[in-house]
């Protein structure tokens, strides 16, 4: 199976983050790690053998992105509203950088893109497609969670409204996203 290594730094994060490509052709699948887990977890637990017929027979290709959990909210010892910001620059980084180089790397601008994840990694994945439905057209969240006020100590604000599905989905009215989030193909 071909595998390569990519990574960069992100100066909206303010850090390098890696993501490990596996495949050569294929529609695209980004795999988002649990909790703890880096770029390397999914390859690590089993996922990518998993799938290693689709990867091989050039059906998918698979990108496995590291996680910013441990700085966002997992961080107990930073401020809530530092966890929620943490949050909405991984989102951000996602959208304007990951998004870019899936397209590059597979030769398609526009490719529709497709998320996976278990645990906080269904959360990413649930919340990229929620979030940007016109690019995220299929995700399988498995064993997630959704509202996220448990990881805010009581705190509330824009960046974690925005990115708490729960809120920001249910006071939803734009007709865009009901266009777009209709031709997706969600399963969690």
């Amino acid at each position: 199976m071909k595998r390569e290594y990519q990574s960069w730094y992100s100066q909206r994060l303010g850090l390098k983050l890696g993501v490990v490509v596996y495949g050569h052709w294929g529609a695209p699948l980004l795999g988002f790690p649990t909790s703890a887990g880096d770029e390397w977890e999914l390859e690590g637990q089993g996922m990518v053998g998993a799938l290693g017929d689709f990867i091989d027979g050039g059906k998918i290709k698979f990108y496995a992105v590291n996680s910013i959990n441990g700085l966002g909210f997992y961080n107990k010892g930073a401020h809530p509203f530092h966890r929620s910001y943490v949050q909405a620059m991984f989102d951000s980084y996602l959208r304007e950088e990951l998004v870019p180089f899936i397209w590059n790397n597979c030769q398609t601008q526009g490719i529709v893109i497709s998320t996976m994840g278990a645990s906080f990694g269904a959360y990413h994945a649930a919340n990229s497609l929620f979030k940007h439905p016109d690019v995220i057209k299929r995700c399988f969240a498995m064993s997630g969670v959704y509202d996220l006020r448990n990881f805010m100590d009581g705190m509330y604000d824009d960046n974690f409204y925005f990115n708490n599905p729960v809120d920001y989905l249910a006071n939803m009215s734009d007709p865009w996203f009901y266009e777009q989030i209709a031709t997706c193909d969600i399963h969690i």
